[in-house]
């Protein structure tokens, strides 16, 4: 029996470590965190090595490595540098979650899941270039809707697009332009659902456009600051039925959210070869 305690290190690209990242992880069980921010890839291998070198293998799943941070681009390359870090055994779990995209992702699509059948659904994801959206995109994707990703920019959200699909390894997503009412009524046309996952503030839909589709059955806005992404939603709706469709707004989506955050948190002590970003994440999501 071991006696060791549950290390999280925290590895975050920003200025300042994330608070709440911190105090999630001290709510999931981790026992002990060590927080480092201004984290550049360059410096991530000490790093691992002061955590894998400095306990015997079986006691490797005492310690883990959570990396988070505002910048996903950053977040993602930190990870890719931390894995090429590994060899064979000598390794820790690790978690990405830069931004709160991939459990913002995954209890979006979990929420709209409760809701309506996603295999053969199609789907539209206003903002869809961002992170959020792109791991939205795909999550759907693996669930086998068709995926309309959706930019002010056709060029941005044709790219966006190809790079997901990339990733699926099959042609779910088609990226839309949906800049003014012409284009943005043409990409709703037979969606189902509805994910809304802009910048905050910026109001991509108004209720007019949201009720008169005819076709959709769940909305779903990840906008917390007004106004709302998706007009006539409220960031507190949780399966808040509206005009006939079902609505979450970004707190409705929270409480899952935070959730699947710190059962992914309390997965990382269970061994030490998990690596956990959106599709690893989801799947822990979709057990609770």
């Amino acid at each position: 029996m071991t006696d060791k305690r549950n290390i999280l290190i925290q590895l975050d690209p920003d200025a300042q470590a994330s608070t709440f990242d911190r105090v999630v992880a001290v709510d999931a069980g981790a026992e002990v965190i060590f927080s480092h921010h201004s984290v550049t890839p360059d410096q991530v291998e000490p790093l691992v090595h002061g955590a894998i070198f400095t306990r015997g293998q079986e006691d490797l799943r005492h310690t883990a490595i959570f990396i988070g941070g505002t910048d996903v681009t950053q977040g993602e390359a930190l990870l890719r540098r931390l894995l090429a870090t590994f060899f064979g055994p000598m390794r820790v779990s690790v978690m990405l979650d830069a931004n709160g995209a991939n459990t913002t992702a995954a209890a979006a699509v979990i929420a709209a899941k409760k809701h309506t059948p996603l295999e053969g659904a199609t789907a539209l994801v206003l903002g869809g270039t961002g992170p959020v959206g792109q791991r939205v995109a795909m999550l759907l994707g693996k669930e086998g809707a068709t995926v309309r990703l959706a930019s002010r920019s056709a060029q941005r959200a044709k790219d966006t697009a190809a790079q997901v699909n990339q990733t699926l390894g099959h042609p779910r997503v088609t990226g839309v332009e949906a800049y003014n009412h012409d284009n943005t009524a043409q990409a709703l046309k037979g969606v189902s659902l509805l994910v809304a996952a802009g910048a905050a503030g910026v109001k991509l839909l108004s209720q007019e456009q949201l009720t008169g589709a005819g076709s959709i059955k769940a909305a779903i806005d990840l906008n917390a600051v007004p106004p709302a992404g998706i007009e006539g939603i409220d960031v507190m709706d949780k399966a808040k039925e509206r005009h006939g469709i079902v609505c979450y707004g970004a707190i409705g989506v929270g409480g899952l959210k935070m959730k699947i955050h710190k059962a992914a948190i309390r997965s990382l002590f269970e061994s030490n070869d998990k690596t956990l970003d959106a599709e690893a994440i989801y799947a822990i999501g979709q057990t609770l």
